[in-house]
């Protein structure tokens, strides 16, 4: 793909992906079953994943769902308990999907929220650095109601809501609306519907004109200080060493006194 191209688009099983400039969109594409993950997907996004990281190009990832009911309602059940590989195997497209889920991609992902985002749906949505929602989206762990808890990952929600919140949501099972999400610090934007994925593109394209080393520390080191703050202070050591001695960081001084862009490498 040449760096010069600005829109490519590829349509697999169950999803989109479409290159915008420096922008990565990644769509669910089974309005017919809630945008549910099957097998081929979890492949197919973590396939997404790697392209973005391997393409110097992609500065940023936007995460979004088919339709307005839902963002993604989960694991499809109904192929699951069909026999299908649900994708938790150890080949590369189902591990960078995990690393997704954890936070490790270095490359900022954005959620673009178009509908409802329930349990496995939510946990998918967790893993976006910043996520805007449709006004008329709810969210929720129903786990519990069904004999089960948030299994992948949605236990950690206390890392980005009020611990009370967290615990509300995962002991109750009850679904909270975009707006109580937007107030507990869930969500950074609560648009109309039709405005989701532009807000998403636009947030993205925001961050993807910054340096992208600097992107990726700053990426890391804020879920760090959060989630594993014993680590932080030695990786704030090690990026510091990194970034602050790059062709960016010298890249970004000359285009300041010069009043011009900055030409960004990543290196």
């Amino acid at each position: 793909m040449s760096a010069n191209t600005n829109h490519e688009s590829v349509t697999t099983e169950g999803l989109a992906v479409e290159r915008r400039g420096p922008v990565l969109v990644v769509r669910l594409d089974r309005p017919e079953s809630r945008n549910a993950l099957t097998g081929t997907m979890i492949r197919g996004i973590g396939a997404a994943v790697l392209r973005a990281e391997a393409d110097t190009e992609i500065r940023a990832i936007v995460l979004t769902g088919t339709g307005d009911r839902a963002f993604c309602s989960g694991m499809d059940l109904r192929a699951f308990a069909d026999g299908e590989d649900v994708g938790y195997g150890s080949d590369p497209h189902t591990a960078a999907y995990l690393r997704l889920g954890r936070g490790e991609v270095p490359i900022p992902v954005v959620g673009a929220a178009n509908g409802t985002a329930i349990g496995g749906g939510l946990e998918l949505l967790l893993a976006c650095d910043i996520i805007v929602a449709s006004s008329a989206a709810v969210f929720g762990f129903p786990e519990v109601k069904r004999g089960l808890f948030p299994g992948g990952g949605g236990t950690f929600i206390g890392t980005r809501i009020p611990l009370g919140a967290a615990l509300e949501m995962t002991l109750t099972g009850d679904t909270i609306t975009a707006q109580r999400g937007y107030e507990l610090g869930l969500l950074n934007a609560v648009v109309e519907p039709d405005a989701v994925l532009d807000n998403a593109i636009g947030y993205a394209e925001r961050i993807a004109a910054n340096a992208p080393l600097g992107l990726a520390a700053c990426k890391e080191l804020a879920r760090l200080a959060v989630a594993q703050p014993e680590h932080a202070d030695k990786r704030l050591g090690e990026w510091q060493s990194v970034v602050f001695t790059s062709a960016d960081a010298r890249e970004g001084a000359t285009a300041f006194i010069e009043k011009r862009p900055p030409v960004w490498t990543g290196r």
